[in-house]
């Protein structure tokens, strides 16, 4: 069941970035361009994102324990430190050069096109570059 409950949600998400034109990375470049072709909707798209977030908070908020597992996790990060603006930064970054993040660039690599597989390659080997140093330095 749960499996089935993520495959939904999964689909669901996908559909959405499908729907508000989220794997067109000209859209989200077009957001970027302020003084040149900018287009807001990204602004409304972010919004949405966020309002439906607020509400599932408020929920999660007021339940015992989570629909589909034992328990809440407890060892979320609260911190901000050096990983987590580097990290941020190189986020945007690649956003804004890209036009893509991942979860979108995911959805459209259904479309065949190279250029979500490249950034998607891109995205996996900067993730293991990564754990690679950071086993380095430990």
């Amino acid at each position: 069941m749960r499996i089935l409950f993520y495959i939904l949600v999964g689909l669901t998400f996908g559909a959405g970035l499908t729907v508000s034109g989220m794997v067109d990375p000209n859209k989200v470049l077009n957001f970027f361009d302020l003084f040149g072709t900018w287009d807001p909707s990204l602004a409304f798209v972010m919004a949405g994102g966020l309002a439906v977030n607020v509400v599932g908070y408020q929920i999660a908020k007021r339940m015992k324990k989570p629909a589909l597992d034992m328990a809440f996790p407890t060892d979320i990060p609260t911190k901000v430190d050096r990983n987590l603006i580097l990290g941020s930064a190189l986020f945007g970054i690649g956003w804004g050069i890209a036009g893509f993040c991942p979860g979108p660039a995911i959805v459209a690599l259904g479309a065949l096109n190279v250029y979500p597989f490249v950034f998607v390659f891109a995205v996996l080997a900067g993730m293991a570059l990564v754990r690679t140093v950071q086993s380095l330095r430990s």
